[in-house]
């Protein structure tokens, strides 16, 4: 070996020796400054909501402002994009749900980021429960009623959703695969105009999610017949399960979130902010407002987080698949 080479190992050994307590260090004096939170969808939505809610906890622990930064559009994608190429330092925090993480790669050939190596999951946040309804003067008075309607009448019966490949639109696609039922479907941009036109009656089906229309649930504006969570929500005791309601067992289908940041962003510093999380989510007062909106908390660390990924994605690609759903 020559003088040079060993010249050269040294000072790469000294680089490095210098670099790696910087990084330590780094981490310990992380946050200087105010971290930025993005959030794929509309101002005051349950997302933008858990987020805010989620944030302020957040801020008073780390001692720095949590500023909520709103890039709604193309199903989430402008906010993922502008998260996935973010510096990865720790500053910008994404809420990812399952359209950005499971239904995305599959319902568009080609996307702004990669689901898989873009980001760092932090850990899960929040549930939002779905809950198959109708308009308030239907004649149908249970889910089996309607679905058997849906079958002996292919196609004629309407149902609305947010938008194509929402966690509203796939899950009523997956409930009409497993039941045999045809409904016609009349996709929105949104939630807000979908609801409109079911307290207007102008269709007569919807999965709602439980942020948007716990009002009209309570005021009987909106007639609920099934959710499809595991088990009854308190808030709704006598709606039955989609499991009891059409004896599908095993079914249950919710839209959830949770935090990721960029993906090369140092591991002490995500740990720091997955510690964080988990110390904000056990603050009753926090779990408290997160369900007086219809939000359930959902605890987990990275770990969980890439399990539920790899579950939804069994259920939720050979569905969007089969049924041929494409967004581009």
């Amino acid at each position: 070996m020559t003088i040079t080479s060993l010249s050269r190992r040294a000072t790469l050994a000294a680089g490095l020796a210098t670099a790696l307590p910087w990084r330590g260090a780094q981490a310990q004096q992380y946050p200087e400054r105010a971290l930025r939170w993005i959030v794929a969808y509309a101002a005051g939505g349950g997302t933008d909501t858990l987020a805010r809610i989620l944030g302020a906890a957040l801020s008073s622990r780390i001692g720095q402002p949590v500023v909520v930064e709103n890039r709604p559009g193309a199903a989430t994608n402008l906010g993922a994009e502008a998260a996935a190429k973010s510096a990865p330092d720790g500053y910008t925090l994404f809420s990812a749900d399952n359209g950005t993480l499971v239904f995305n790669p599959a319902l568009f050939r080609s996307l702004p980021y990669n689901a898989d190596t873009d980001f760092r999951p932090i850990g899960l946040m929040a549930r939002f429960h779905l809950v198959l309804t109708v308009k308030q003067n239907s004649a149908f008075t249970s889910a089996r009623a309607l679905f058997e309607a849906a079958t002996a009448r292919a196609g004629q019966i309407d149902y609305g959703s947010p938008g194509i490949g929402s966690p509203h639109h796939l899950t009523m696609e997956r409930l009409s695969k497993e039941t045999g039922a045809r409904f016609n479907h009349v996709p929105y941009r949104g939630a807000a105009p979908a609801l409109n036109d079911l307290l207007a009656g102008n269709f007569e089906a919807m999965i709602l999610d439980l942020p948007s229309g716990a009002e009209y649930l309570r005021s009987g504006r909106v007639k609920p017949l099934a959710i499809c969570s595991a088990a009854r929500h308190p808030d709704l005791p006598d709606v039955p399960t989609i499991q009891e309601a059409l004896g599908l067992g095993g079914f249950q289908a919710s839209a959830w979130q949770g935090m990721v940041v960029p993906a090369r962003t140092p591991p002490a510093i995500a740990e720091r902010l997955t510690a964080e999380l988990a110390r904000a989510q056990q603050d009753r007062a926090v779990a408290e407002k997160m369900r007086s909106i219809g939000l359930e908390p959902l605890t987990g660390g990275p770990d969980e987080f890439r399990t539920l990924i790899q579950a939804e994605r069994a259920i939720w690609v050979p569905l969007i698949r089969e049924r041929g759903i494409v967004l581009d």
